[in-house]
């Protein structure tokens, strides 16, 4: 059996080609690009390295399973169809993320809504218990990308979103998102040895990501 597995890594839009880089540095294989998202081969050691060692990446996902559908109904029907405890135990709790491209949807958090009824009612069906949501701390992440009518259930190994460092609890009035800060100083081609100006400095994103680039501290360390 093979020891490679296909992840996904999710970031923020004109980041992808840094995030591939970084991934390529790490030893990740088969690396393509994607919206907002860069999808890749790699061992267990590599999701681990990856969640640690990524500065672009806002989580990575492992993808279990993918359906198309029609319409809304269907939709339904086929997630009600999955056998749902070989992810999720009936006393853990789960939240659903959510990114849609489709016009069979008008709103984009409906899915998830839908998806989180189809594994309550499977969960009911089978022992008449249902797990809990939790938006705060779940013990399992789902993440659902739509494009078009095709759908894309993953596992999210990263649990809290990979640009939420630890190195700040707060941030002044709308803080740059880490991730983002990270990709700009890439982007500026800065060498990691001349002095870094930040002329607009609140909450001090930008220099402590540059900081940390400089020293080559993982972000998630």
């Amino acid at each position: 059996m093979s020891s490679n597995y296909k992840y996904t890594a999710k970031t923020v839009k004109g980041l992808e080609q840094l995030l591939a880089d970084e991934l390529k540095s790490l030893g990740a294989e088969n690396i393509e690009l994607g919206r907002r998202a860069v999808h890749f081969e790699g061992s267990r050691a590599i999701l681990y390295k990856a969640n640690l060692c990524l500065r672009t990446a806002i989580s990575i996902l492992k993808p279990v399973f993918t359906f198309r559908f029609n319409n809304q109904q269907q939709f339904y029907d086929k997630l009600y169809q999955v056998k749902w405890e070989r992810y999720l135990k009936l006393e853990q709790s789960f939240s659903i993320r959510s990114t849609v491209f489709s016009e069979i949807f008008t709103h984009t958090k409906f899915p998830a809504l839908r998806m989180k009824d189809a594994i309550a009612d499977w969960f009911v069906s089978q022992y008449q218990k249902r797990p809990s949501v939790s938006l705060d701390s779940p013990d399992i992440n789902f993440d659902l990308h739509i494009s078009n009518n095709t759908a894309t259930v993953s596992l999210d190994s990263s649990g809290a979103s990979l640009n939420k460092r630890g190195y700040r609890i707060d941030g002044w009035k709308a803080p740059l998102n880490e991730v983002l800060a990270a990709g700009l100083i890439q982007l500026s081609g800065w060498d990691k040895k001349s002095e870094f100006h930040d002329p607009m400095c609140g909450s001090g994103t930008l220099a402590i990501e540059a900081a940390m680039y400089a020293a080559n501290i993982p972000p998630n360390y």
